[in-house]
């Protein structure tokens, strides 16, 4: 099979993996609020997330020296952010709507940066050389950093530990759940920054730095300004 079919099987799993999550979330109960599952709130997600994973992936190509068009799930994750605060800021939606979003977004990552390691070089989501027993050659003879493999690994843990919440009626996990998947997303991909070969911005942090320490502070202002999480029994509101 070529990198690119395996690349977008990956994808469709991944989009069928954050459904079955959704799913799952509604099987356990769990309510959430109503505004993230209304049709123009989630057009202006998708129309967010598309501009940003193009915008943000096209300019980080173009800052490494290359030319054409490419996406980022980071810059759809930054565009889908701005798009929708925007979005509650002029309809006066004050509720937090996010919640619902923390494991498929989770699950999504984890099992879609599957395909960007299958889809080898021509994804440009690669690390950089390296000596360690684990290097992975891609195809041009050099043992390069999985870094889709650790972003991956890194992405499932924070789903499972969300689970166990979840199984565990954890409250503040469950109704700040997209905040603190966003911290840890931000956290690990900022890592995961120094071992890509993406042309710099500001010193030695390319465009991704900046946006992953972006996202973290969003999540990290969020969680500090969260109202207290209410306990949770058969049923919860998140």
């Amino acid at each position: 099979m070529s990198g690119a079919f395996l690349h977008t099987l990956f994808d469709v799993a991944a989009w069928l993996a954050a459904a079955a999550a959704l799913y799952w979330l509604a099987r356990r109960g769990l309510r959430f609020p109503a505004q993230s599952f209304e049709l123009p709130y989630v057009a202006v997600l998708v129309f967010g997330a598309g501009l940003g994973a193009y915008l943000f992936g096209s300019a980080n190509l173009w800052l490494s020296g290359q030319s054409g068009i490419a996406r980022s799930v980071e810059g759809a994750l930054a565009g889908g952010i701005v798009a929708i605060e925007l979005y509650k800021w002029s309809a006066g939606i004050t509720v937090r709507t996010g919640a619902r979003f923390a494991l498929p977004l989770a699950l999504g990552i984890a099992i879609g940066r599957l395909g960007c390691y299958f889809a080898g070089l021509d994804d440009f989501t690669y690390g950089t050389q390296t000596a360690l027993p684990w290097g992975h050659d891609f195809g041009d003879g050099v043992p390069r950093h999985p870094v889709q493999l650790y972003e991956s690994a890194a992405m499932a843990v924070f789903a499972l530990l969300y689970v166990l919440a979840v199984l565990n009626r954890n409250a503040f996990v469950i109704t700040n759940g997209f905040y603190l998947v966003l911290a840890y997303y931000g956290a690990q991909r900022f890592l995961w920054e120094f071992l890509k070969p993406y042309g710099p911005l500001i010193g030695p942090f390319t465009l991704f730095h900046l946006l992953s320490m972006s996202i973290l502070l969003y999540a990290a202002i969020m969680l500090a300004t969260a109202p207290k999480a209410r306990s949770m029994h058969e049923r919860a509101v998140a």
